[in-house]
């Protein structure tokens, strides 16, 4: 019998060990089934790690069938430095004031001083003091100026009304023209950093030099921004305006010791990117 073979795993000896017992009994089910759940987890387990074998070829295989996605283009924006000012320009003279209606004649108040320093100067006769005012100088008037009224006694002087310049001045005259916070270098760094380069520009590829114009009020602040000269079109003109609008207010122009409004110039230069 033991030099037999026997096959310890025919279902028949499992009849032999459980006779006269309750096959019920859950071990005798579980080796009835053994077999058939060892070959079915041994195939799953087979399935599971070819899988993951080939998991990277299979994502491979499947991401070169998907179109990759156009990297975004970056368009560097070339700026030009505003004309250099013109030192040889003269400020305008301050504005003397109108003459009177009547002649001035020259009246210095008397005032004491030793006899080596009294000059020769003869005072103004009264035959000219008929037909002339006492002043601090000698001045031709004007017979068809205004006449001053005097207010009467009692009363003050009234209250001017303040006359606002609203001159708009070219920067190339100006005393002291505006200027921007941290120098015009960092302007024009904050100028390329802001624009944003049309689709329809960079489709039809097309570059050039927008010309703006802005008024720079009394606050600093922009106004009246437009393209000056020939546009470019295809959205360029209104990215230069948009980003202009967006400016951080600039170091008002000075003339006479008060701000004043200056109509400033500046190129923009649009370049596609190489």
């Amino acid at each position: 019998m033991f030099g037999s073979k026997i096959d310890l795993f025919n279902k028949e000896w499992l009849d032999v060990v459980f006779a006269k017992k309750n096959k019920s009994y859950g071990a005798y089910e579980l080796r009835q089934t053994n077999a058939a759940n060892t070959s079915k987890s041994l195939l799953i387990a087979s399935v599971v790690f070819i899988l993951l074998f080939m998991a990277p070829k299979i994502y491979a295989l499947i991401a070169g069938l998907v179109p990759e996605k156009e990297p975004e283009k970056q368009t560097e924006v070339v700026m030009q430095a505003p004309p250099p000012l013109d030192e040889k320009v003269i400020p305008p003279p301050p504005v003397e004031p109108p003459p009177p209606k009547t002649d001035q004649i020259k009246f210095p108040p008397p005032i004491v001083k030793p006899d080596e320093e009294v000059r020769d100067e003869e005072p103004p006769k009264a035959v000219d003091l008929k037909v002339a005012d006492p002043g601090q100088k000698t001045i031709e008037g004007d017979p068809t100026a205004d006449i001053v009224q005097i207010a009467p006694a009692g009363e003050g002087p009234k209250q001017a009304k303040i006359v606002e310049d609203n001159t708009i001045y070219d920067q190339v005259s100006m005393e002291n023209p505006p200027t921007y916070p941290g120098g015009i270098q960092k302007f024009y760094d904050w100028v390329g950093n802001t624009v944003k380069y049309p689709a329809m520009a960079s489709e039809n590829n097309i570059q050039g030099t927008v010309y703006i114009t802005f008024t720079i009020e009394k606050d600093g602040t922009l106004t009246d921004v437009r393209v000056e000269g020939r546009k470019l079109g295809y959205g360029l003109d209104d990215e230069a305006i948009r980003v202009l609008r967006l400016s951080r207010k600039w170091n008002a122009g000075m003339q006479n010791g008060k701000p004043v409004r200056v109509k400033y110039n500046i190129p923009l230069k649009f370049t596609m990117p190489q």
